[in-house]
Parts: C-alpha cells; structure tokens; sequence
C-alpha cells in the first residue's frame, strides 16, 4: 500500500447535521499537510468543499456550523441523481 492509498484521517468531529428535517454529512478530514479540509455532503451525493484547509478540525466544524445556520441547509441541498438541469 502507498501513501496515495491510504485512506484520509477524518476528524472525531466529523458527524450529520439534521436542521428542519434535512440532514447532510458533515466531513472533516486531514489534508496531510497539517491542515484540515471541509466537505458538506447531502443524501443525495453532492457535495460541497470548502478550497482552503483550516488550521484546526474545530475551526472547519465551526465554518460549517456558520455557514448552515447563516446559508440555511438548504443551500447544501442538491438534486437527486438524474434529475433534469433545465
């Protein structure tokens, strides 16, 4: 196994958020590089990355949180598989 195998250390913090009855997973993992990424994933599969790492797995939880609260959830929400773009 290589390095490129390996799996990401995700962050204990990693956990789903359930707001208005809709839930999305909010991810947290290492970027191997002493930073932490953000990924909001819905139940349908899309998925949301934040493109800079923060410092801390507390700071990308607390981003997310904002950005939930401030955006609504919603926002995060994307189309079931196959549904029609126009």
């Amino acid at each position: 196994m290589t390095e490129d195998d390996k799996a990401p250390n995700h962050s204990p913090l990693t956990q789903e958020v359930t707001l208005d009855g809709d839930t999305v997973n909010v991810n947290i993992f290492e970027d191997g590089n002493g930073g932490w990424l953000l990924e909001i994933i819905d139940d349908f599969g899309n998925s949301t990355v934040w493109e800079e790492p923060f410092q801390t797995d507390h700071e990308a939880l607390a981003e997310a949180l904002d950005a939930i609260d401030a955006e609504g959830i919603e926002t995060f929400i994307g189309k079931p598989p196959g549904t029609p773009t126009h």
